[in-house]
């Protein structure tokens, strides 16, 4: 049987993702490493203490930041290739930022998901903006924990049934 398609963390989406972030940070720009988190915490803003997460929580969440690096790297090579971000090479290292079309395309596309998506990326710019890395890590970190116990307790409630 073949695979079934999903839209949900595809290049695009991520892409997307990564635009909407990167729109409401601009003029700044984040590196890859800081696009991972902040993507992360655009879906599960509700496990941060923001407004209800994009996308449904699901139980076992923690492998989604081991993943997730490589599929934004995809959708930030679509991006680039629609002159919809750029990458800004600096002594720290390589780094994104929105185009100045960035806004208009995302002002264009009228789903209800990305009206979601730019009130969670304006809330992760309002929010995180000014946060340092080792904040950030802490966040994780605090966020780990809590998965971590997620995971202990799905797996014994499943040892317990066998």
């Amino acid at each position: 049987m073949g695979k079934t398609k999903t839209p949900f963390n595809t290049p695009l989406e991520t892409g997307v993702r990564a635009l909407a972030i990167l729109d409401a940070m601009f003029p700044s720009w984040l590196d890859l490493q800081r696009l991972v988190q902040f993507d992360y915490l655009v879906v599960h803003s509700g496990d941060a203490g923001g407004p209800e997460s994009l996308h449904p929580p699901v139980p076992l969440r923690t492998g989604e930041l081991l993943v997730r690096r490589e599929i934004i790297e995809k959708g930030l090579l679509l991006m680039m290739s629609r002159d919809l971000v750029r990458r800004v090479p600096s002594p720290a290292g390589i780094h994104y930022q929105a185009s100045d079309k960035a806004n208009a395309f995302l002002s264009a596309l009228t789903a209800g998901y990305i009206a979601k998506l730019r009130e969670r990326a304006a809330w992760i710019a309002d929010r995180f903006a000014d946060v340092t890395d080792e904040e950030i890590k802490k966040t994780t970190r605090r966020l780990f924990r809590a998965w971590t116990m997620e995971f202990h307790q799905i797996e014994r409630s499943h040892g317990e049934e066998g």
